[in-house]
């Protein structure tokens, strides 16, 4: 349910492309008329089709590109016709002549205007420093027009309640930030009705190439606030590269320079202030859009939050290393006790208050400010930078939290209270656990443990998956208890809506995390944890009130898109001028989406038999080997078996039994109770009292057919989905796995709707999918063999549940076989290790088989740790 009570004056009201507003009602303004067949700049679907496969898809280099056109021109000759392009020139012509999406690439210089020493001037005062970039205003406005958005933009602030009440933040525009520039642009008569459009920033620089000269770029990005978190998530050309901010660099004795370092500070603000300077005009003085909707708006700029890491973000505010860019808590007691002294925030206003009155050392020494640069921010109506520091969950929480400190102190404290040689034990011992922890879809595994250098943000965010089971035993007990409390706050403030008892939950997290956490401190471990990075958990109930859920705003999403923008475009260039270039491979990768956009639009993407190829050949690529995908749709969630049956696998239930090695009696009987509750599902006698006679007749001979796998689709917008929300993975249960082993995967089966989450489903681990048909009626099932809980309650260090499998009293595993359609997903169990060190040779895919004891990994992913 949504609310608007307080708005003076609506907002994000439609209107004609003369600026006039139209009534709610009033049929969107159609698109240009256009023949149906007019595929400019191209011939016709194919040739377009062809270009985007060679260029986008596969990136296919110029002499490649030249051969297959001789190649595919050699077999057109008998039919006097030609391939779709004369070569690789004839294709790049064409992109470029694309016209939709079109924004030209422009520069500017900067160079240094301050007094010279006399005699040696350092080489940097005389360089000139070239920035690149697109004009912002256009890229916002071809976002907007976009047509795949129209569904999933937001033109008025508003504030969301559930059935009982509570509050949910979810996108931009259920937050406050939005609704007190709404207010701010109602209030004004010029402006009342306009669309605020939050433009959403983000910057940080990357490095291509460390083998030819750590060559770095430093790539600017931008998306607007009115597009969901879904969407600009999903990367669906919702965010743009609209410039390469400029690198300075110089020798090393001046690296250290006050003035060079001063210089580097304020080229950075004065290159963002004049890329950002067209939108300037549009900030108080609103302009009309075509919207993807069909509908026209009058718009108002904004500059929204900014996506950066710290050391960005102490950029960005003009703060010293080490102090918070949003409050003015002391860098040495960054978590000083805000209820005794609440600690301010920071603003625009006290900044320019402390820096008329005070020298620059002091300023330095007592705020942490940077007196001598000014903020881009400054140039623009109704922007503080330190309002639009938004929270960071990659760099702040998964690298920098988990990964810099948390694991780095555990590391220390072995090597502090043991010996240098156990110290390397235990590590070890850590490691194989880590290596001996069971596959599952979308988990990446560590052979060799946690030992590696190269850490990736992809890396620390597997890592927190499987960490706490492989320290416990090895730790104290509040440690391990300070990782779950951080890992309950990471998962809280992922998810895809949060409300105000998920803000609750978020709070006692954050107090379990402080209270544990100090035993570090306790143990000499930290000598500080005065750090700015874990202090930023505490702005984070404030950010999500202001911002909506952080997943939308964490440089996770820049960082993804540095590989199409940065890093494949510079392997693409022949690295001689390699900017340019990638320039130019950017330019067309806009164009060619931006036309697919507008064909699709048109309805030109509609021939079914391209398209079914097309489809058919993007499938062929991801189907088995897929451990967990992004689908689009809203489709209910469900439980399908493989489209085909396994070949080879075994044919008969004693086929089967002898295939598992599992007692053939057993089998039938879990066959003939399935088709009994099958056949009388009203039955409230429990099947395992029902005589054996008067169990359903299933033949010895009956033919069945074997899977091995099943793809479970489900809801889980917090975790990597469709712009639906939707996310799909394989069960498996399959006799070899990569040529290693048998993979018989976990899942959860639903035993009772009524209990949400753990306690309404059973763990169960999946020996075989089957399919047969019995009286005229195929079923689909799965025999599993059962675990039980045990206890009804999470483990208190861990944070989860712990199951063991079953037994019989001969020592036989509990089976049972469950329709298919009851299982809710995959599960993943990680062993109870304790105190014992594992055995060299353990490995991973007898984890389910060599430990009797396991946790329900909650950490898994999101939608685990919300179920389970």
């Amino acid at each position: 349910m949504r609310a608007n009570p307080s708005l003076p004056v609506s907002i994000g009201r439609k209107c004609g492309p003369d600026g006039e507003f139209v009534d709610v009602d009033a049929p969107p303004f159609p698109l240009p008329p256009r023949a149906p067949d007019d595929w400019a700049p191209f011939r016709d679907r194919i040739e377009f089709e062809t270009a985007d496969f060679l260029y986008r898809r596969t990136q296919a280099p110029a002499e490649h590109i030249d051969t297959l056109m001789d190649l595919w021109g050699a077999t057109l000759q008998k039919y006097n016709a030609h391939p779709p392009f004369a070569d690789h020139k004839d294709l790049y012509k064409t992109i470029d002549n694309i016209k939709a999406g079109e924004v030209p690439w422009e520069s500017f210089a900067m160079s240094y205007k301050g007094p010279r020493p006399v005699g040696d001037v350092p080489p940097w005062m005389t360089t000139s420093y070239d920035v690149w970039f697109r004009d912002p205003r256009t890229i916002i406005k071809n976002i907007l027009a976009n047509p795949d958005f129209k569904g999933s933009m937001d033109y008025s602030p508003y504030r969301e309640f559930d059935a009982s009440g509570s509050r949910r933040w979810e996108d931009m525009f259920s937050g406050d930030w939005v609704w007190d520039q709404a207010d701010k642009i109602a209030e004004d008569p010029t402006t009342a009705g306009s669309t605020f459009v939050p433009v959403i920033l983000g910057s940080d620089k990357t490095t291509v190439s460390v083998a030819t000269g750590h060559t770095e770029y430093y790539p600017l990005y931008l998306s607007v606030g009115n597009v969901h978190n879904t969407i600009r998530r999903a990367h669906r050309n919702a965010v743009a590269l609209i410039g390469f901010l400029s690198i300075p660099k110089t020798n090393q004795s001046y690296t250290g320079d006050p003035e060079f370092r001063h210089f580097r500070r304020q080229l950075y603000h004065s290159s963002l202030s004049r890329i950002l300077r067209s939108l300037k005009s549009g900030m108080t003085q609103y302009e009309v859009v075509r919207f993807g909707d069909g509908y026209f708006r009058r718009v108002i700029y904004g500059l929204g939050p900014y996506i950066a890491d710290y050391p960005e973000q102490a950029l960005l505010t003009c703060i010293v290393q080490g102090w918070c860019p949003r409050c003015l808590a002391f860098r040495d007691d960054l978590d000083g006790s805000d209820a005794v002294h609440p600690v301010l925030h920071r603003c625009k206003e006290h900044n320019e208050l402390v820096i008329n009155e005070l020298d620059l050392g002091t300023l330095w020494d007592n705020y942490g400010i940077i007196g001598n640069t000014i903020p881009f921010t400054n140039d623009f109506p109704r922007a503080d930078i330190h309002e639009m520091i938004s929270p960071d969950i990659l760099h702040q929480l998964v690298k920098g939290t988990f990964k810099d400190h948390l694991v780095e102190w555990v590391v220390t404290y072995l090597h502090k209270v043991h010996t240098k040689a156990r110290a390397l034990q235990i590590l070890d011992d850590i490691d194989r656990r880590i290596a001996a922890v069971a596959p599952f879809a979308g988990l990446r595994r560590f052979p060799n443990g946690r030992g590696f250098k190269q850490w990736t943000g992809d890396d620390s965010k597997a890592l927190m998956k499987v960490y706490i089971p492989a320290i416990e035993g090895h730790v104290p007990r509040d440690v391990v208890r300070t990782f779950r409390a951080f890992l309950e706050f990471c998962y809280l403030v992922r998810r895809d809506v949060i409300t105000d008892e998920t803000l609750l939950e978020i709070e006692d997290a954050l107090e379990r995390f402080h209270r544990y956490r100090a035993i570090f401190q306790t143990l000499g471990v930290a000598n500080s944890i005065s750090l700015p990075r874990q202090h930023s958990l505490k702005h984070y109930l404030f950010l999500i009130r202001q911002f909506g859920a952080p997943n939308g705003l964490c440089s996770s999403i820049t960082e993804s898109k540095h590989i199409k923008a940065v890093k494949e475009p510079w392997r693409r260039s022949s690295r001689f001028e390699a900017l340019k270039q990638m320039l130019i491979t950017n330019q067309r990768l806009d164009k060619l989406a931006a036309a697919r956009v507008d064909f699709a639009a048109r309805g030109m993407l509609q021939d079914a038999a391209i398209s079914t190829a097309l489809n058919r050949s993007l499938t062929r690529r991801n189907v088995e080997d897929e451990e967990g995908s992004a689908i689009d749709g809203r489709i209910e969630a469900r439980v399908r078996l493989a489209s085909s049956p396994a070949r080879g696998r075994a044919h008969t239930i004693p086929a089967l039994a002898g295939e598992l090695k599992l007692p053939e009696f057993d089998l039938f009987y879990q066959v003939k109770c399935f088709l009994h509750e099958q056949l009388s599902p009203a039955s409230e006698v429990d099947v395992t009292d029902v005589p054996l006679s008067r169990l359903p007749h299933f033949p010895r001979k009956s033919r069945i057919f074997v899977y091995n796998s099943s793809l479970a689709t489900f809801r889980a917008p917090s975790d990597i989905c469709g712009t639906g929300g939707m996310r799909s993975e394989r069960i498996r249960s399959t006799l070899n796995w990569r040529n290693e082993a048998a993979r018989h995967d976990c899942a959860f089966v639903s035993t009772d709707n009524s209990i949400s989450g753990m306690l309404g489903m059973e763990v169960a681990r999946v020996l075989a999918f089957i399919g047969f048909d019995y009286r005229s009626k195929y079923y689909r099932c799965a025999l599993v063999h059962w675990f039980s809980r045990v206890q009804d309650a999470r483990d208190e260090d861990t944070g989860m549940y712990m199951v063991a499998p079953d037994y019989n009293e001969d020592g036989t595993g509990l089976l049972g076989v469950v329709p298919v359609n009851s299982l809710v997903r995959a599960a993943h169990l990680i062993p109870f290790y304790g105190d014992k060190f594992i055995p060299e040779g353990a490995k991973h895919y007898n984890s389910y088989n060599d430990f009797f004891g396991f946790y329900v990994n909650r950490y898994a992913d999101h939608h685990s740790f919300q179920i389970a």
